[in-house]
């Protein structure tokens, strides 16, 4: 099966569809090209620190249609964890909009000090203040469980990049020598909530990513053929460092949208 015969992309969307608010080239005519042709954009991203109705505005103001059942996210694989796990209390270090989300989930989570709490969840805090990390590091000092709802070092911006969620992970390791469970990329999780909710098949989709270690590595530990782009933060230097090798390799989502076409 080649790209053209796909039928559902997954799509991560910082670095491979747009930097900050800046799109990147060809984002409009891959998607409009997707919709014409009757294939399914599912936009699918370790991001947490909002929810998919905010991914939804910031998509329509860079000129992309998107419904709330379109997108993939680190949360909704982390919501699907913690259920089953059944905590008493969770502890979430993350923003208003995590705690927010995790909590119309039905869990029973908190962002203060209590003695009931025995699990840990980190996440992309855009939020973090001094308060938040001292906490997690009094936490950690119980005998409790702790995840993170991704490993991601850095999240990319039209600037450089920004501290994210495994950044927080790294600090809060330097003080308490614990390292959290990950729930989204590179693990399968995402990639098996895709494939139930589309009610495709492994080999009818795509991940299409510019991280190897969280997008490439997600689609493959799922089963789903993947595509690397180079217009992010990973580049082909680093296929044997990360030693997960893309099913093909482009430019750019553009370059992606001229073989669609051809």
């Amino acid at each position: 099966m080649n790209v053209k015969d796909k039928k559902v992309f997954l799509l991560d969307m910082d670095g491979t569809l747009y930097l900050g608010n800046q799109l990147i080239d060809g984002t409009l005519d891959f998607l409009r090209h997707l919709k014409e042709t009757g294939r399914r954009a599912v936009y699918f991203t370790n991001n947490s620190s909002k929810g998919a109705e905010k991914y939804v505005e910031k998509l329509a103001k860079l000129g992309i249609e998107a419904r709330e059942e379109d997108f993939v996210t680190s949360v909704n694989a982390t919501e699907v964890y913690l259920k089953e796990k059944n905590y008493r209390k969770i502890y979430v270090m993350g923003t208003k909009s995590l705690l927010n989300q995790l909590k119309e989930a039905g869990l029973p989570v908190t962002d203060q000090l209590e003695n009931t709490i025995d699990c840990l969840c980190i996440g992309f805090d855009t939020e973090l203040t001094f308060s938040k990390l001292e906490d997690a590091s009094i936490l950690l000092t119980r005998d409790i469980d702790y995840v993170a709802t991704n490993p991601d070092m850095t999240c990319p911006t039209e600037y450089g990049y920004v501290p994210d969620c495994g950044s927080f992970a790294q600090a809060l390791y330097n003080a308490s020598k614990r390292m959290p469970k990950i729930i989204g990329k590179p693990e399968p999780l995402m990639a098996q909530l895709a494939i139930e909710r589309t009610g495709c098949l492994p080999e009818e989709m795509v991940v299409i990513g510019d991280r190897l270690f969280s997008d490439i590595a997600c689609g493959s530990n799922g089963g789903i053929d993947t595509i690397f782009v180079l217009s992010g933060e990973c580049t082909l230097e680093d296929i044997p460092k990360y030693g997960v090798t893309p099913t093909w390799i482009y430019d750019s989502i553009k370059e992606v949208y001229q073989e669609l076409i051809k």
